[in-house]
């Protein structure tokens, strides 16, 4: 598996990608109705201004995709049928290969795979906060606040 900067010619994928692995999240979530397409979640959710943002593809088909901040690891996505075949795990070594700092994320309350993922990455819940969905405020939210130490 191989994971590179995003191109602009990844677009369709993580698209694809998003639509379809977001919509698995907010069902955990009990969220259906909160759904937004990448089209619109990745311009009200500055997804392009990220100092991170990659790709993992294999036999040249992308597979998921995550973004960052040199702190915050702030998307992470999977095809469906690609999840759990170490896609996210090979994001998240290059992610931290490149920005060593990341000691943050966020997870919806509810999204229990998500939660046990991060967790063997070695994050652990730090607390819970409760506010208004990034990207579409209408809806309110919780979400697990997850850390880790920086020596994991």
């Amino acid at each position: 598996m191989n994971v590179r900067t995003y191109q602009r010619a990844d677009w369709p994928a993580i698209e694809r990608i998003h639509d379809s692995a977001r919509k698995m999240e907010l069902s955990h979530a009990g969220l259906h109705e909160a759904f937004l397409p990448l089209c619109i979640a990745a311009a009200r959710e500055q997804l392009f201004d990220y100092p991170g943002l990659f790709v993992a593809e294999e036999n040249g088909e992308v597979l998921g995709f995550a973004a960052c901040t040199e702190e915050e690891l702030a998307w992470l996505y999977v095809a469906p049928e690609h999840m759990r075949k170490g896609v996210g795990s090979s994001l998240w070594r290059h992610m931290i290969s490149v920005f060593p700092q990341i000691c943050v994320l966020e997870v919806l309350k509810g999204n229990e795979p998500a939660r046990a993922f991060y967790e063997r990455l070695g994050f652990r819940v730090s607390g819970q906060e409760t506010g208004q969905m990034p990207g579409n405020e209408a809806y309110t939210v919780e979400v697990y606040v997850m850390r880790r130490t920086l020596n994991e």
